[in-house]
């Protein structure tokens, strides 16, 4: 037990206990538990190294050839490769959902396309009855070396 020296004095020598608690060493030990949780929790996450044993069943049946609506800088309209009119896209849309129910869609634009002419590409392909849309866009590209 600390003992502290009594600004009033008294009569066993002017020391009185001390009662507060030093909290420095449990934080010391907190940040050091914290630094180790953060170096760790990373290494954990990493999946297990295995070698996946060879087999001659037939491969899982890859989804159907999804559906590509492109627009080009000039802002016509493409499903798949062929050119088609604005007008008739949800017709032939509607055609694809049929035959090919769980098809993704794919919207591609050109980057100077105003934003409301793609959406309204996206929102034609949500008439047709598609749920999976996806826009595509280019990776980016790693900023040059220093």
């Amino acid at each position: 037990m600390a003992m502290s020296p009594s600004p009033y004095g008294s009569d066993d020598g002017g020391y009185r206990p001390m009662a507060e608690i030093n909290v420095t060493p449990l934080v010391d030990v907190m940040l050091v538990l914290l630094v180790i949780f953060m170096v760790t929790a990373p290494l954990m996450m990493v999946g297990v190294p295995v070698q996946l044993p060879k087999t001659s069943a037939a491969k899982v049946s890859q989804t159907s050839r999804p559906v590509v609506v492109s627009i080009n800088r000039e802002g016509k309209v493409f499903l798949r490769e062929e050119e088609i009119a604005q007008d008739t896209l949800l017709g032939r849309l509607a055609a694809l959902k049929k035959e090919t129910p769980d098809a993704p869609v794919y919207v591609r634009a050109d980057r100077t396309i105003p934003y409301g002419r793609v959406m309204e590409a996206m929102g034609v392909v949500t008439q047709a009855g598609f749920a999976r849309v996806s826009l595509i866009a280019e990776g980016a590209s790693a900023p040059p070396a220093k």
